[in-house]
């Protein structure tokens, strides 16, 4: 059986998201879709899973709104359901950020996957800024990218005042789909940089194009596969390490003590030899998830 992942998002005017809720709940239910879906009056945001046909039909439902008849859905395959729930919920922001009012009719200027590779190639003066937070960057980057250390997307507004020397240069953000990139580099042209880009579609759109170029180690997803790894069918560039061993490493893991639920990178073997947990205090805890082995 073969299933889908979709990732998808929209900044627009969307007036009723409480009546879309219940009524799209209702619709993944009888159509076993599972995932997460953020509305709000500021649009939409997704990543959703299930088999093909129900992914089609999927994508017919969310085009059925008029708001969302030319949204871009980026999809790739998997062997199973990449959620083990359905949560749609309306949120006040469809990503956290807490930036106030930002004008997103003036974010960064779209760079597609081949105009970055030629930045890279022509030897460009450009800066390439991750927009993610920093455990997402500590696995995988693109070539030679600033990757500051954010807590949460809410961090951007100081790692901002902190890069005042980039005002005069080429800037390009990037993050997992462009969503994220859509108001951090809204807030740098607001704040007064002169060349801001952001890639289009994001690191997934890049990896669908081009999967052994600039960019360097795994993606991580926030479903149940925890990182994708472009570059399998060429050698995986790790650039993390292990938090139990040290050797390069990209796989990720909750510590499984509900009550800790650290973040750790680990390698394969560590990961089951410590018992998916990040202490002997916390492997010791009453309170461990059940294991997803993978």
């Amino acid at each position: 059986m073969e299933y889908r992942v979709l990732l998808f998002y929209k900044y627009v005017n969307f007036p009723e998201p409480q009546q879309f809720r219940e009524r799209h709940l209702k619709f993944c239910n009888e159509n076993d879709i599972r995932g997460r879906v953020w509305i709000s009056k500021e649009g939409i945001n997704a990543t959703v899973s299930g088999k093909t046909n129900d992914i089609e039909n999927y994508k017919n439902e969310i085009r059925s709104y008029s708001q969302f008849s030319d949204i871009w859905f980026k999809e790739d395959k998997y062997h199973e359901h990449a959620f083990n729930k359905i949560h749609v919920r309306v949120k006040n922001e469809i990503v956290n950020s807490d930036f106030g009012e930002i004008d997103l009719s003036k974010t960064g200027k779209r760079l597609s996957p081949a105009e970055l590779n030629n930045f890279y190639e022509n030897g460009k003066d450009f800066v390439i800024i991750d927009a993610r937070n920093g455990y997402e960057s500590s696995i995988g980057k693109f070539k030679n990218a600033v990757t500051p250390p954010l807590e949460t997307f809410r961090d951007w507004k100081n790692f901002a005042d902190e890069i005042e020397e980039y005002k005069d240069k080429t800037v390009v953000t990037y993050c997992t789909g462009g969503i994220r990139c859509e108001k951090a580099s809204a807030y740098l042209v607001e704040r007064g940089f002169k060349n801001v880009y952001q890639l289009e579609g994001g690191i997934w759109n890049y990896i669908q194009n081009y999967r052994d170029k600039f960019w360097e180690g795994s993606v991580f997803v926030f479903d149940e596969r925890r990182i994708v790894t472009p570059n399998n069918e060429y050698e995986l560039k790790h650039i993390g390490r292990c938090y139990y061993c040290s050797q390069p490493a990209s796989y990720y893991i909750n510590c499984h003590n509900q009550y800790c639920d650290k973040i750790l990178v680990t390698c394969d073997e560590c990961k089951s030899q410590n018992d998916y947990c990040c202490s002997d205090d916390c492997r010791q805890s009453s309170h461990k998830r059940k294991q997803y082995h993978g």
